[in-house]
Formats: structure tokens, C-alpha cells, sequence
């Protein structure tokens, strides 16, 4: 997607924020075939926060934003207002929580996150800002191609998107985006209220930008850390490594994740408060 947005929409220059890992790929990708300007980003300070304030210009083709960033556990609350065409990748909070989905005109989202195992990605655009580039674009990187074949222009990965269907009856069944935005919020505010509460840990991002999906926090001591960490298996509890880049922990409360489990990393957390 990082490719075909620039395929299909990139005439002369565009605009993106650059908030983190894959807002950096995304720009990467688009830079082979025109000029790229990055309206803002947070890089200098390891992406821990999201930019805000800045310009967008109105020449530019569109502007390209990245709502959630896994990797640094910050997300965008307020989208900007824009007068050219936004596009986004909500790969990893898609159907997490109510926008308003009118005032983007392409959204990209992998279904590996909150729909479906990976192999299939959800592409919602506006067709009237296609077919306005001069170049030729291959046909399977064609939107307009995939649309006029009812996105069957190739054999559909047939496993994936059932399994998405399956994903978003339940979705429906809970109560649709409402109900799971509800839940989500209830999650993050455990998580992050034990973080700051608790002089043991530290929050990554900025309190603001923080997101609902990943939670990233550091041990501020790291003599306690495989004490921690033997606890954390102790209770069932794992996959809280962060990245990398960040380090740290990082608790990812998607969709899926039940209100439990951040119940129990938050016991955990306040045990080793207790017995340090």
C-alpha cells in the first residue's frame, strides 16, 4: 500500500507526517516516483509524541498520516483539517474507536491488528480522487482496476477474509465500534493509571498521544528486572517485550484482548511495587 498510494494518487508532490517506523517506510516508497515533503515529524525525539500545528500545504496531490504506532505506543486524536485528499494507515487501530470517516479520502489498514490473520488488507478510497495521474500504472497496483472487478481482480486469499467476516460479526455482535471503543478505553486507562501511579515504571509517549492499542513503559530500576520478568511468567503473562527501538515493555490491548488480562499485568505491576 505504501507503493500504490504513491502510484495512484502522486503527480507532483505530496505531504506526510512522520510519526514513526512506518510513516518513515511509507515516505521511503513513495520517494521513487516524485517529491516528497514531510509536513512535520517527532523523529528527533525517538517518535514519542505526535506533531501538531503544522501546515498542509494546498498544491500538494495529499497528505499521508499514520493514526497508531505500535512501536512507540503513541496515536493521532485529532486528525487534522486538510483541503487536499488525507489518507491513512489505521493498519493497527482500525475498528478500534468512532472517527469520523468522511474527511479521509483513502484509508489503508493490514488485517493482521483488529481483523483477521495477516495476508489480506482493507482499502477504502474515494474514487473520484483516482485516475488523475499521468503516469501507467500496473494493473494490479491499479485501484481503479481492483474496484471494477470487485476486488477479485486476483484470487482472493479466501482463509483471511472469512476469517475477517467472522472477526467483524463478532465486532457487530458486541455492539459495533462503540461498544469496543468503550472497551479499549477502559483497558488503557488501567494500564496507564498504574504506570503513572506506580514509581516503578515510566511512560514512553507523551501522555497526550498516548494510545489505546500499545502501552510502552520502562522499569526505572533495572536490578528489579528479572524479578519482574519472573513474575510476568509466573501469572501466564507474555509477548511484553518492547521493540527494539524503544525498549522497555509494551502491552498490546487490541481488539480481542479481554479486560482480564490487563487486570493481571496490572496486579503483577503493583506486586513488585510491594515488594521492592
Amino acid at each position: 500500500q505504501f507503493l500504490m498510494v504513491a502510484l495512484n494518487l502522486l503527480e507532483k508532490r505530496a505531504g506526510y507526517l512522520n510519526t514513526g517506523t512506518w510513516s518513515d517506510k511509507a515516505i521511503k516508497e513513495a520517494r521513487i516516483y516524485d517529491d516528497i515533503y514531510e509536513v512535520a515529524s517527532s523523529k528527533s525525539a525517538n517518535y514519542n509524541y505526535i506533531p501538531k500545528g503544522y501546515d498542509i500545504p494546498e498544491e500538494y496531490d495529499y497528505f499521508h498520516c499514520t493514526s497508531n504506532y505500535t512501536i512507540f505506543g503513541t496515536q493521532i486524536k485529532d486528525f487534522p483539517k486538510c483541503t487536499i485528499p488525507m489518507v491513512c494507515d489505521m493498519s493497527s487501530d482500525i475498528f478500534s474507536r468512532q472517527l469520523d470517516f468522511s474527511k479521509f479520502d483513502l484509508i489503508y489498514a493490514g488485517a493482521q491488528k483488529n481483523m483477521g490473520p495477516a495476508g489480506t488488507t482493507l482499502v477504502v478510497v474515494k474514487e473520484d480522487i483516482l485516475g488523475k495521474v499521468s503516469r501507467k500504472i500496473p494493473s494490479m497496483m491499479d485501484y481503479k482496476i481492483h474496484i471494477s472487478k470487485g476486488s477479485m481482480f486476483n484470487t482472493p486469499p479466501v482463509f483471511p477474509v472469512y476469517v475477517c467476516m467472522l472477526t467483524l460479526q463478532w465486532l457487530k455482535d458486541l455492539g459495533g465500534i462503540a461498544a469496543i471503543e468503550e472497551e479499549n478505553e477502559k483497558k488503557s486507562r488501567m494500564i496507564y493509571s498504574e504506570i503513572d501511579l506506580n514509581p516503578l515504571f515510566k511512560g514512553f509517549a507523551v501522555k497526550e498521544d498516548r494510545s489505546n492499542m500499545n502501552a510502552t513503559f520502562t522499569l526505572e530500576n533495572e536490578n528489579l528486572k528479572d524479578t519482574f520478568e519472573s513474575m510476568l511468567k509466573e501469572a501466564g503473562i507474555n509477548g511484553l517485550n518492547g521493540h527494539r527501538s524503544v525498549g522497555g515493555y509494551r502491552a498490546s490491548m487490541y481488539n480481542a484482548l479481554p479486560l482480564d488480562s490487563v487486570k493481571a499485568l496490572v496486579e503483577v505491576m503493583s506486586e513488585l511495587e510491594q515488594k521492592a
